[in-house]
């Protein structure tokens, strides 16, 4: 397969290459294309990718090909549209922990944010959403990578988490003679609305909350709400008379219900849902982003990175039971989308959560639709991401075999292409 790859130029009746002022075209061709809508598959496809965006999409040998387009012929392999990641902190290290951070200087972390966007997209994963970084880096470095200065994915971006004082979003692993705070936290819903019109003046595109205590923050517990149905309101109305969702990192069963019933549009972690909450957020319509992969990555790694253990205590306190309440919530009909909050374990195998999530229910379509269309729902961008369709990016990756019957495929695409633009190839 990996030597199989043939790239060729298509040229006209006279043997002339398009000029410069015409459009960038490429045709990619392999043994079978999965309709992530359907979970049929296309044998012997055809996609056309015209400036960026998929024009035309059929059978090998009838879908014609333009003069001067670019052809990527993949044997063997399987074709699916780019990947969605939810839930990811491209500013952060798994690999440092702790307080081993304070090691580094403050723009560190804005460096090394272009290496995992490099990674992740590499991965396969064209699009990602961005919940929560420090000093607008995630904004930074999504008009870094629009611009075309580096590489990654379609970053949508929260800049600032907002959360109460004291809270998992503000800052609380140090004394008061330091004054460490987040500068955007809030305490009453006036302070949130001002919040949410601040951060999206600077470029924030989804709102980001911290509803409940969180697991590697210090001094809470997971379960805790920390944010009121009020503040929460607040957000979620500001918020979307702007046009931007909003996302709630939420583990206990009081928050979760009070964010649904707030208005909120992703429920983050979801950890300890109960059945009443479940059937709110089948109610409400709302999403679920629950990473439940990266406990095998922290349990394992986590105290040599620097972790603490009152932070590794919380997250072994959780785990199992997130994984089994994902479960529950698959099968009451709870929708689902793709979150791995990649930078708590190694960038780059964000796929890896595929095979839990099947291994807890879910059947490799749904957890590749998570991914996908599911995903491009819940960030209202249908006609741009989420499947191969005319009109769409040209987002498509390809795998080796068959992901529908081994769902592990998916951690080792052979070949990723983001708006037309190759990535990666065999």
């Amino acid at each position: 397969m990996r030597k199989g790859i043939k790239v060729m130029a298509v040229v006209g009746a006279l043997g002339v290459a398009a000029s410069a002022q015409a459009a960038q075209v490429e045709a990619v061709s392999a043994a079978r294309l999965l309709d992530v809508t359907t979970g049929k598959y296309v044998d012997n496809p055809m996609v056309v990718i015209t400036d960026g965006r998929i024009t035309a999409i059929g059978k090998k040998g009838e879908v014609p090909v333009p003069a001067g387009a670019t052809l990527v012929d993949l044997p063997g392999a399987t074709l699916l549209p780019g990947l969605i990641d939810m839930h990811v902190h491209l500013d952060s290290l798994a690999e440092i922990g702790g307080y081993n951070s304070l090691e580094h200087s403050d723009r560190f972390w804005s460096v090394v944010q272009t290496a995992n966007a490099k990674k992740t997209l590499e991965a396969g994963f064209t699009t990602v959403r961005n919940v929560g970084s420090a000093d607008f880096d995630d904004v930074g470095l999504r008009e870094a990578i629009d611009g075309g200065y580096v590489s990654g994915p379609r970053v949508v971006t929260a800049a600032y988490a907002i959360g109460a004082t004291g809270g998992h979003c503000d800052s609380t692993f140090f004394p008061p003679s330091m004054d460490e705070k987040s500068p955007y936290n809030i305490d009453s819903p006036d302070e949130a609305r001002k919040v949410v019109r601040t951060l999206k003046k600077y470029g924030a595109q989804v709102i980001k909350i911290c509803a409940t205590g969180g697991v590697f923050s210090r001094g809470d517990e997971p379960g805790q709400q920390q944010l009121t149905l009020a503040e929460m309101t607040a957000v979620a109305d500001e918020a979307h008379m702007a046009g931007i969702k909003v996302a709630a990192h939420a583990h206990g069963a009081a928050g979760i219900r009070e964010a649904i019933k707030a208005g909120i549009d992703t429920i983050e972690h979801a950890s300890l849902v109960d059945d009443e909450g479940i059937k709110l957020a089948v109610q409400h319509g709302t999403y679920f982003s629950m990473d439940i992969y990266n406990t095998d990555y922290t349990q394992a790694e986590g105290k040599k990175n620097g972790v603490l253990e009152d932070n590794l205590r919380k997250d072994r306190d959780i785990g199992e039971i997130q994984r089994q309440n994902f479960k529950k919530a698959l099968k009451a009909g709870v929708k689902m989308v793709y979150g791995t909050d990649a930078g708590v374990y190694p960038h780059g195998d964000n796929a890896k959560q595929f095979a839990v999530m099947v291994r807890y229910g879910a059947t490799p379509l749904q957890a590749i639709q998570a991914a996908t269309v599911t995903a491009a729902e819940a960030l209202g961008q249908t006609k741009d991401v989420g499947q191969v369709a005319v009109g769409r990016y040209g987002d498509i990756i390809a795998v080796s075999g068959d992901p529908l019957a081994d769902v592990t495929v998916l951690e080792k695409p052979v070949f990723v292409m983001k708006g037309g633009a190759v990535v990666r190839q065999p």
